[in-house]
């Protein structure tokens, strides 16, 4: 093929660079038109560097090289703050706390446009007036009041933030306290006192156990007393039982033999053994002699 031949085939091929460039630039218009905003964010449109609007998640479209996106996170964010505070009694105490916020939805463009994104909100808003709500209940309580009831300290610092941020386009909840921070001296003095309590109540304890012991003692005697004393008005009444049947008894015979002086000889005859009495005492000095052994020889 000659070199004339070759010439016209790449003019035949040969594209314009204006049409070239006419579709460059078509392509990254398009591309520069559309955009994406992130799950849990809301999209703020600037136009020349203004906020105008603000856009949910998902495919969107904008002027090229015009417009400008920025995300603003709409999902609940952490902040914790670490400061120095004094106790009620003027102990010094370092102390950790933290804030779950959330920016409300429809308020995220009035946001942006005045404080310039969460960022400088946070730098600004809200980090100065959570230390503030800390620091302002801290100092209520003392030292061992504010280890053991650090749920009142919480709901009293978020009721004071909550006051602060009411007029804010976002909601603060779920305030912590990670870490209270007490001088050495004074952790080494609360452990002495606590295990000086666990002996008294260990004391107290063992005193209690002996008390239930001895008043078990008591118990159990006085239950055998009362036993004894049971059994001693049963035989008493039994004992006096039997003699009022015994005195009825003799009274009925009296009374029996009054009415019937026959039944003395049968009563006589019922006992008598048979044999007659050896010897007699007549009224005089002189014995009666027994004549039957005489009759007998």
């Amino acid at each position: 093929m000659s070199n004339i031949q070759k010439g016209n085939e790449m003019k035949k091929v040969n594209i314009p660079v204006k049409t070239i460039a006419g579709i460059l630039v078509g392509v990254i218009g398009v591309m520069g038109s559309i955009y994406t905003v992130n799950e849990g964010h809301i999209g703020i449109v600037k136009r020349f560097s203004e906020a105008k609007q603000q856009v949910n998640p998902g495919l969107h479209f904008k002027i090229p090289f015009i417009d400008s996106v920025e995300e603003i996170e709409v999902r609940t964010r952490k902040n914790e703050e670490r400061m120095a505070s004094s106790t009620k009694e003027q102990m010094p105490v370092t102390i950790s706390v933290s804030v779950n916020w959330t920016v409300d939805k429809a308020a995220a463009l009035d946001l942006f446009r005045q404080y310039g994104g969460l960022t400088q909100f946070e730098n600004r808003i809200l980090d100065p007036r959570f230390r503030s709500a800390t620091k302002d209940v801290i100092p209520q309580y003392d030292a061992e009041k504010l280890i053991q009831d650090r749920a009142g300290a919480i709901q009293a610092i978020e009721a004071n933030l909550i006051e602060e941020m009411k007029s804010f386009p976002v909601t603060v909840d779920n305030i912590q306290i990670e870490d209270i921070k007490l001088p050495a001296k004074y952790l080494t003095s609360i452990e002495t006192k606590q295990t000086e309590k666990n002996l008294a109540d260990a004391e107290k304890h063992k005193l209690a156990r002996q008390n239930l012991e001895a008043q078990r003692d008591v118990n159990t005697a006085k239950a055998k007393a009362d036993g004894i004393r049971l059994v001693a008005i049963a035989e008493a009444e039994s004992i006096r039982i039997k003699g009022l049947a015994e005195a009825e008894s003799i009274t009925a015979k009296a009374k029996a033999l009054n009415n019937n002086p026959l039944i003395i000889k049968l009563t006589e005859a019922q006992n008598w053994d048979g044999k007659l009495p050896a010897t007699i005492l007549g009224s005089g000095n002189m014995p009666i002699l027994d004549m039957r052994e005489k009759s007998n020889k």
